[in-house]
């Protein structure tokens, strides 16, 4: 009888152990299932986008143009240039070489932009003078077209690399202000009582800029790129087809010229998809950003 009784509080805890397991084992087949609910759900609205899409697409070839290429020769046009995405013909890159071109060079100049953005932004925030100072400045300019920007920068890069830091340029500019304007508000939103526990706690700069200002301000600065990002994979395209360099803008631009019109339309769903996936890309980091800082 006392073995019994000795037996008792093992057997407890085994039973109390075996449904913990089953709890989370079925926490996690709801989490799954819910998962797989929202993808299924994700995948049927792009199907019923894409077939609006293709549906007044084809519709445009049979009544508006009778020259528009449809939708199922721009397919058969896209395959071909898929299976040599990434070789020369005839000394022509593939659309993939021209894409990692355009690539290659939105890298550049997002960097750029970025490390100047980001600090300025940051000067700005925490400066009212500054902010005054230089407020005047980035409203006047911030609007200005690429198109204008391009031939001024061939102008005045004329002796230094040319088409090539004109085009740089002309994303730099025009990708800057985004991220600079999202984190000087980020900066000068950050709420007093941040400031005074800060100065109670005797912060050092770089304790205060660590542990308070760059966490609070992060998720402006992510917005900030991102609407950058944005900006510059479209301005390259015009600026490409304007400078005539090696990208998917001259691609789309000479398929033009050659009159090669599925061509164009292969260009377009490509932009238009690395487009998506840097967007989705800066979505998911901010939401990592975001979940981790409300978590905290």
């Amino acid at each position: 009888m006392e073995d019994v009784t000795l037996r008792l509080p093992s057997i407890a805890a085994n039973d109390a152990q075996r449904a913990d397991v089953r709890g989370r084992l079925r926490a996690q087949i709801v989490r799954g299932l819910g998962a797989m609910h929202g993808a299924v759900r994700g995948a049927a609205w792009s199907l019923a986008s894409l077939t609006i899409a293709l549906s007044v697409w084809q519709l445009v070839c049979l009544t508006v143009s009778r020259d528009f290429p449809s939708p199922l020769a721009s397919f058969r046009v896209a395959i071909v240039l898929l299976q040599h995405a990434f070789v020369r013909v005839d000394g022509i890159p593939g659309i993939g070489l021209q894409a990692l071109a355009s690539m290659r060079r939105i890298a550049v100049g997002f960097s750029l932009s970025a490390a100047v953005a980001i600090p300025a932004g940051v000067l700005i925030g925490v400066s009212p003078t500054i902010r005054r100072l230089f407020d005047p400045m980035i409203q006047v300019l911030r609007p200005v077209s690429p198109l204008v920007w391009f031939p001024l920068a061939l102008v005045a890069f004329k002796n230094l690399g040319g088409i090539s830091s004109s085009t740089l340029f002309t994303i730099f500019v025009t990708s800057l202000w985004p991220t600079l304007i999202n984190t000087a508000v980020g900066v000068a939103s950050l709420p007093g009582d941040y400031r005074i526990v800060a100065k109670v706690f005797r912060f050092s700069r770089w304790r205060y800029l660590r542990r308070v200002l760059l966490p609070h301000t992060l998720p402006y600065v992510l917005t900030g790129l991102r609407l950058s990002m944005g900006t510059a994979w479209l301005v390259i395209v015009a600026a490409e087809m304007l400078s005539g360099d090696m990208g998917i803008g001259f691609f789309a631009w000479d398929s033009y010229n050659a009159g090669s019109y599925e061509k164009m339309i292969a260009a377009v769903v490509v932009i238009g998809g690395i487009g998506l996936a840097l967007d989705r890309g800066f979505d998911a980091l901010y939401r990592r950003v975001d979940h981790q800082g409300g978590s905290r």
